[in-house]
């Protein structure tokens, strides 16, 4: 996939930068002009993914869900970029196995921790800096609609992304839009284990009958950023290769 668009002289901060949908989105900007704010904790893969980007980035290594990390990254973007941020997207998440009675608190927490507490820090703390026409995209997913078997804590995780998305939309506009993007099964090492128990049984209901990829959601998601997407928001767009048909 080669979509290009025209993000020259604007900003993004993302974080799970080096993850399968973070890295494709984050390449996917800085070639279409933008300059880059990279967080994971994977401090090796994104300082490798900072080099080859080589110009108009800055990486910061640590918990996407911590504050201080945040601050970090915050301050390194201005003092390198200036002019606020323009593009913010929450991309890090984790998405383990576990039933309901497997479940512990900690495991829990843990999962709440990243997809949803990291999501409200990030964006709590980014808002202020945005710029006016800045756009917001958050990363729901499928299973934030319809559930996921054994994967009941990221699936309310992400339901409550969903919520959240909507209300900032609300509360932001009309200076800033707020919108999600909602993948289905997307061939990234995160849900190797899914395909390998069930993805016979999600191709026979995916109406495209194939596993969706990385590029292919960074595409929506710079999409969504960009001016065609200019009177949209609250919207999650769904990209499942019809997965999920929502009413």
């Amino acid at each position: 996939m080669n979509a290009t668009f025209d993000f020259a002289g604007k900003t993004l901060l993302i974080t799970g930068a080096t993850g399968g949908i973070g890295r494709q989105t984050a390449e996917l900007f800085h070639r279409s002009g933008a300059n880059v704010i990279l967080m994971d904790l994977d401090a090796d893969r994104l300082e490798s993914m900072r080099s080859e980007m080589a110009m108009r980035v800055v990486a910061v290594a640590g918990d996407a869900s911590a504050n201080e990390p945040i601050q970090t990254a915050l301050r390194l973007g201005a003092e390198s970029f200036g002019g606020g941020l323009d593009f913010v997207v929450p991309a890090a998440g984790i998405y383990p196995e576990s039933s309901i009675l497997d479940t512990g608190e900690e495991l829990w927490r843990k999962v709440m921790s990243v997809n949803l507490d990291g999501v409200y820090r990030l964006l709590h703390a980014a808002i202020p800096h945005m710029n006016d026409g800045g756009s917001i995209v958050n990363f729901a997913s499928v299973a934030g609609h319809r559930g996921s078997k054994n994967h009941g804590h990221y699936a309310a995780s992400k339901g409550a992304i969903l919520a959240l998305t909507r209300s900032l939309a609300h509360e932001l506009g009309p200076k800033l839009r707020v919108n999600a993007v909602s993948p289905g099964t997307i061939r990234t090492p995160m849900v190797e284990s899914l395909v390998a128990a069930r993805g016979s049984a999600m191709l026979s209901e995916t109406p495209l009958a194939r596993y969706g990829e990385a590029t292919e959601v960074a595409s929506v998601v710079a999409f969504l950023c960009s001016d065609a997407a200019s009177f949209i928001t609250g919207e999650a767009l769904h990209v499942n290769g019809g997965l999920f048909m929502a009413g």
